[in-house]
């Protein structure tokens, strides 16, 4: 059987030979405590998933589910070549771009009647029904089209040949348990192998893998199907905002080498030893600053551990990147593309 290797071990390992990227102990200790009033507020928890993102489903049901599948199978690359020039996808008036682009475009095919969500359907989709389903409001179009596309068939198929034809009975077979989903995701997916190999060690990321985990777990709201008592077990989900907002909160350190590259808009490639570093460091960063969280609240005689984790910090972190986007434009993003973020 496959070896999967931990993305925490493997974090950690990249946090301790990194040489571009930095992780500060003292800031990730900051950002802890600027939290420390956040994360007992109701938009930090699992509920924050629905209340704070209208395009989310707001029902927990196996449809929903089936959704999530979907979409964290095409959760990668949004990020614009050029910043006046976005794919965006306009949806009951709103116009929306990156990420909820993608969910935009899920929930106008389903309002139009195509069985988007239906693994029968994607299955067997063309690429000319894909494109039209992820059609673009501007010039600009979905990176990445001929890969979804691809992606898509495959995984369509295996959930038809393996799963009945929904992700659902993926979730029944992992017996609540976050990582038991992330082994059977990663086992009969490939597209979601989110690896690299750094000082010729193998290490993980599994950015998708525990982003669809995650988002099972939000979407039917730790219950049911979707109790898992090992949520926290997952990290973050490293991609090409967390970085940056870490960077910007002064967690994380780049090199002036590295800062160069960045500002000069160099691509990286996918296991690029730059971009190993970054997304390394951006986990193991993260679980410091969990860590950090639990102990302020040990000192206030507080048992934290159902409140905070990694998967509710990513949350927080990803939705501030969005808020304070004016904030961080003098803190560059790291190019990638690729099918992994």
């Amino acid at each position: 059987m496959e070896v999967f290797p931990s993305p925490l071990e493997s974090a950690e390992f990249i946090a301790a030979n990194s040489k571009d990227v930095s992780v500060d102990e003292e800031g990730a200790r900051r950002v802890a405590e600027s939290l420390f009033d956040k994360v007992s507020a109701a938009d930090f928890g699992l509920a924050g998933w629905k209340s704070l993102h209208e395009l989310n489903p707001q029902a927990a049901s196996e449809e929903a589910v089936d959704w999530v599948f979907l979409v964290d199978t095409l959760n990668f690359s949004f990020w614009s070549e050029q910043e006046e020039q976005k794919y965006l996808v306009k949806y009951k008036g709103k116009t929306h771009s990156g990420y909820w682009s993608l969910c935009a475009a899920v929930n106008r095919a389903l309002d139009d009647g195509i069985p988007i969500t239906s693994a029968s359907y994607f299955a067997t989709m063309t690429l000319d029904q894909v494109k039209h389903v992820f059609r673009s409001d501007t010039e600009v179009p979905i990176p990445l089209i001929e890969e979804r596309h691809q992606l898509l068939n495959e995984s369509g198929t295996v959930l038809l040949e393996k799963f009945g034809g929904s992700f659902l009975t993926c979730v029944k077979m992992s017996e609540k348990s976050a990582q038991k989903l992330l082994h059977l995701v990663l086992e009969n997916f490939p597209s979601y192998r989110d690896e690299a190999v750094f000082e010729k060690k193998k290490v993980s990321f599994y950015k998708r893998a525990q982003i669809l985990v995650a988002d099972t777990w939000s979407v039917l709201e730790g219950k049911g199907d979707g109790s898992f008592d090992d949520i926290s077990s997952l990290t973050i989900f490293a991609d090409y905002r967390i970085p940056q907002v870490l960077v910007h909160l002064k967690a994380m350190k780049y090199s002036e080498e590295l800062m160069k590259k960045l500002r000069e808009g160099t691509v990286f490639h996918s296991g690029d030893k730059e971009e190993v570093e970054i997304r390394g460091c951006s986990i193991w960063c993260c679980a410091l600053i969990c860590k950090h969280l639990l102990e302020l609240y040990e000192k206030k005689g507080q048992d934290m551990h159902e409140k905070i984790n990694a998967v509710l910090l990513d949350y927080h972190l990803w939705d501030y990147a969005r808020d304070h986007r004016e904030e961080m434009k003098d803190i560059p993003f790291h190019r990638v593309r690729c099918i992994y973020y």
